[in-house]
């Protein structure tokens, strides 16, 4: 069993739902990464999504879009990023990191050397936007290999077929997709996820995370009552972007403090 299967194991038998946060690794700053990382495990979170930055970022919003940016422009890159999985697993050993990204980095580093190195820093899960099921195969059975979970994105527009190829390649948990826009976007549906929720779960026999468009303790709670886990984004790298960099850490734990009591009480 994997550090995340085992994290959704002992969620489940308490009768809790999953908290995972994702921030931009290297924003504001390459040495923002680790307090921001530790502030959100402090806040409650179970599972922690460190986004590695891409210049051509398809499927994220505006804030994330920026967030890239600004790591990028401060030097961040794929080594750099397992650099910082290396340093956070000195003092937590145990908070699932799953890695989120695009796959031109991994390509340009060797999808060998990335396993390799993924695995030497302590990474958990890999999430890459533009690798569908049917086309990467070989890459999920690389990461089984190295007791490291593909992750794979579904959404409203998904087909039972390529629900089926997730539930195949992937494992861990799904992220679904609750918008068919991009990350950040508004006019969430719950009725809509709700009723799409359990058909996912039947075809991929493995939790089901809900993300885009969850802005605060209100509409993670919702989502919250029908899915396994509560994915957010976009809110908290507003929030960093609000507090400058000194003070993020203490806006950002306070966020998913308040988001984790409210998942709490249901």
């Amino acid at each position: 069993m994997s550090k995340i299967q085992a994290r959704f194991a002992r969620l489940q038998a308490e009768g809790r739902k999953a908290l995972i946060p994702f921030i931009t690794a290297g924003d504001p700053s390459p040495q923002a990464t680790l307090p921001l990382m530790r502030a959100l495990v402090d806040g409650g979170a179970d599972i922690i999504e460190l986004g590695v930055p891409f210049s051509d970022p398809m499927a994220d919003g505006p804030t994330i879009q920026r967030a890239s940016e600004r790591a990028l422009a401060a030097g961040m890159s794929l080594r750099r990023v397992l650099e910082i999985v290396t340093e956070f697993r000195r003092a937590d050993a145990e908070t699932p990191v799953v890695l989120m990204g695009y796959a031109n980095p991994i390509e340009a580093m060797g999808i060998e050397a990335f396993v390799a190195g993924a695995a030497a820093a302590g990474v958990d899960g890999v999430l890459v936007v533009d690798y569908p099921p049917q086309e990467s195969e070989s890459f999920a059975t690389e990461l089984k290999a190295a007791a490291i979970d593909p992750i794979y994105l579904l959404a409203p527009t998904s087909s039972e077929q390529r629900m089926r190829e997730v539930g195949r390649c992937g494992s861990g948990y799904i992220y679904y997709v609750s918008l068919t826009g991009v990350t950040g976007a508004g006019h969430l549906d719950h009725a809509q996820v709700a009723e799409r929720i359990p058909s996912i779960r039947e075809a991929v026999g493995m939790p089901v995370g809900v993300g885009f468009g969850i802005r605060d303790a209100a509409s993670a709670k919702r989502i919250g009552r029908i899915a396994d886990a509560v994915v957010i984004g976009s809110r908290i790298i507003e929030e960093i972007e609000g507090a400058g960099e000194e003070r993020a850490p203490t806006r950002v734990r306070a966020l998913i403090g308040e988001i984790r009591e409210a998942l709490d009480s249901l």
